[in-house]
Order: C-alpha cells, then sequence, then structure tokens
C-alpha cells in the first residue's frame, strides 16, 4: 500500500507543464503535480492532496532556484493555500502563453496524433482587467471570495486584478448569507449586473439585484441578452473570434451552415450575412433563453432558423447536406455523437472554437476517423493568468 504523503514536504526539481495549470515531477517513483511553479525550478513543495496510487498534487512553498520567467504575483492571494482562480500569476505574460502553447501541442500529438507548432496570441488589453463574468461565493464570515484550488474553502477577496475594474465592489463591500453565491457580469457599456443565488430548503433561488439585461458590441452589430447567459468572458474575444470564423468558414453565397451551441447567435450572425437572403443558417442552442435572445437580436435576419435542444438530436433530424458548420461546444467538447452528425452531414468546411485543448484534440480524433483533417489553428490567451486557452481549429 502506497504512504500516503498529505503534508510532506518535497524537494524536488520541476518538469515540464500539464493541462490543468500546473507542471509535473517524480519523486520516488511517483508523479506529483506542482502548483505554483514554473519548469526548470528546484523548490520545496507541500503535498496538499493524495489520494494513493501514482500520483499526488503540491503546492511549490519555496523556491530554492527561480526561473527567469518568474515575478511577483499582481494579486496577495494568487498563492499557495489562496485562491484556485488563477494558475500562473507567478510567471510573465508572454511566458505563460508559451506553457499554453505547449499543452496544446501536447494535446493534440498525444490525443490526436497530429504534430503542430502552436503559437498562443495575446488579445487587446493585457493580462489584467479583463474577467468580465465572476461567480462569488460567501464563506463563513459572510465575506465574498473565490474558492481555493481542488476545495470548498471560501477565501475572502478585497479586489481581484484580473476582473474588469469597479465590477466587484458591490459584492465585496457587503455581507452575505453564507453559502450565498453571487454572479457578477461586466457588459460593453460596463454596466454591472449582480444575482444572488441561495440554497433554501434544498432548493436554488435567484433574485436580481441590479442589472439583468447586458448589452455587447461585435460582429459589426448591437446585442442585448440575459446578462448571466453565455458571452466570451473577456471583453475583446468575441469580436476577434467572429472575425476569424468569417475569415475561415467562407460559407458560400445561397448556401446552407450550421451554427451549433450557438449561445444568443453571433457565429450565426456572421454565416447570415455569408450566405445571404436567399441561403439558410441553423443555429442550434440548448439554453431557451439563449434562444429567445437570440431570435429577438437576428429578427432582421430570416435566413437564420433557430432550434431549441441537444444538438446531436437536432443535427441528425436537419437537412442534408450542409457546406459550413460552426461549433462551439462546452469545457468537455462535442463528442462522438456530435461528431458523426456534424459528418453525416459532409460539410466542406468546419470551424470549430474550444476552451480545452484536450477536448478539441479528442474531437479532431473522431473527426479524422471521417476523413476530416486539421487544416489550421489559432490559439488566443483569452484567459490570462489561468490555465485556460480558446482555440479555433479549421478542418477540411
Amino acid at each position: 500500500m502506497t504512504e500516503n504523503w498529505l503534508g510532506r514536504v518535497l524537494e524536488l526539481e520541476i518538469g515540464p507543464v500539464a493541462h490543468g495549470g500546473h507542471c509535473v515531477s517524480r519523486v520516488d517513483g511517483r508523479v506529483v503535480f506542482v502548483r505554483h511553479g514554473l519548469p526548470g525550478e528546484r523548490v520545496r513543495a507541500e503535498v496538499t492532496e493524495d489520494k494513493g496510487g501514482s500520483f499526488c498534487r503540491a503546492d511549490a512553498v519555496e523556491v530554492l532556484s527561480a526561473s527567469e520567467h518568474r515575478v511577483t504575483p499582481p494579486c496577495p492571494v494568487a498563492a499557495p493555500g489562496g485562491c484556485g482562480g488563477c494558475d500562473w500569476q507567478h510567471a510573465d505574460p508572454a511566458y505563460q502563453r508559451s506553457l499554453k502553447a505547449a499543452v496544446v501541442a501536447e494535446q493534440l500529438e498525444r490525443l490526436a496524433g497530429i504534430t503542430r507548432d502552436v503559437v498562443v496570441e495575446p488579445l487587446d488589453g493585457g493580462p489584467l482587467g479583463w474577467r468580465s463574468r465572476v461567480r462569488l461565493v460567501a464563506g463563513r464570515d459572510g465575506r465574498a471570495g473565490l474558492r481555493a484550488h481542488h476545495s470548498h474553502r471560501v477565501v475572502p477577496l478585497d479586489d481581484c486584478p484580473i476582473a474588469v475594474p469597479g465590477a466587484l465592489e458591490v459584492a465585496l463591500a457587503k455581507r452575505w448569507r453564507p453559502g450565498t453565491e453571487l454572479e457578477v457580469t461586466s457588459d460593453g457599456d460596463r454596466h454591472t449586473h449582480l444575482r444572488e443565488v441561495s440554497t433554501v430548503h434544498g432548493r436554488n433561488k435567484s433574485r436580481q439585484l441590479s442589472g439583468g439585461l447586458a448589452v455587447q458590441h461585435a460582429a459589426d452589430r448591437d446585442w442585448r441578452f440575459d446578462a448571466h447567459g453565455f458571452w466570451q468572458v473577456h471583453p475583446h474575444a468575441a469580436d476577434t473570434f467572429a472575425a476569424l470564423v468569417r475569415e475561415w468558414a467562407e460559407a458560400p453565397r445561397g448556401g446552407v451552415a450550421w451554427d451549433l451551441y450557438a449561445g444568443v447567435g453571433l457565429f450565426a450572425s456572421v454565416l447570415a450575412d455569408q450566405v445571404g437572403p436567399s441561403g439558410h443558417v441553423l443555429a442550434v442552442e440548448s439554453g431557451r433563453q439563449a434562444v429567445s435572445d437570440g431570435e429577438r437580436n437576428l429578427a432582421d435576419l430570416p435566413q437564420v432558423s433557430w432550434r431549441a435542444g441537444r444538438v446531436e438530436h437536432i443535427v441528425a433530424d436537419a437537412p442534408q447536406p450542409v457546406d459550413v458548420v460552426v461549433l462551439d461546444p462546452p469545457r468537455k467538447g462535442a463528442g462522438r455523437a456530435v461528431v458523426d452528425a456534424i459528418a453525416a452531414g459532409s460539410p466542406d468546411r468546419i470551424v470549430y472554437v474550444a476552451c480545452d485543448p484536450a477536448a478539441l484534440a479528442r474531437d479532431l480524433a473522431t473527426f479524422a476517423d471521417h476523413g476530416y483533417s486539421l487544416t489550421d489553428l489559432r490559439a488566443f490567451d483569452a484567459f490570462p493568468m489561468t490555465h485556460h486557452v480558446e482555440c479555433i481549429a479549421l478542418l477540411q
């Protein structure tokens, strides 16, 4: 039986970056996933989680030999035992992007057999002040904060440097019922929307405290929709991604296109402009509020039709063939059923917007079974200071 290392302090050399915001080290035949360290550093790391088996998790609590890319984190709680919201505040922004690029390349090769050089591009605005959506939780003392990494423990906040400036002021100034969750959204006009979510007698109840209808500007349109529905978190992401979808989709005039996991229709609006009034865009989204918002926002585009429901069910019954498919699935990816249904439509081009490189790689491998290959890929640092990265892939 493997000895439990919880609380043990290990002196170790940190190896390569791995998916999930940590680096890999090895001690006595076991893998140690180390947070708050950088490749090549020598550190003392305290084991924070050990469930037995071949690996455990640890925090670098003392740096014995520092990387040239190490910097002082801009947030005092971005430290061992602190907030779990950020992974790489201790690395300079350019190096953060190189770590993410290495992760994307490794996932593509390991899970899809694709060898490709990857560059993660920054978005406008810099590495701080970008997060327009934050979900806070009130701790036992009623102060709002974020949870520690892999923990239910709440770390109270005085501010959050990656959040849009001023967005959290109201939520952080008050005391709340312990366990209350607070959804904060800052929209394109810098209006703050605050919703309280609490559990009463085992049931979730929500109350809009301010705002409710968000305004955004992207793809040459103004958008109005439920402030707590889906929209890109980084203020410059929606316009950047829509421009790339426009460049890669090349939907033919009078053609047929699908926008899957459509949200409120950002990419559907781009496709509708390409196919024109004589074409057709099918927008599929499981959230009924998003569909309602999308129908209202794109009411001037009769070539867009909306369906609410599970993508794999709706696409399986959709008219075929289709010229172009754009999909932006959740973090878990599309999965085999959706990929099979898309491939059955025989699109010439598929533009895949992905927020998780492992899920993207798994789906690319499934698309390859249907004869589709990756012809282009761009990656964006849409979530600076965290391990998350957005990739957009073109398949043909």
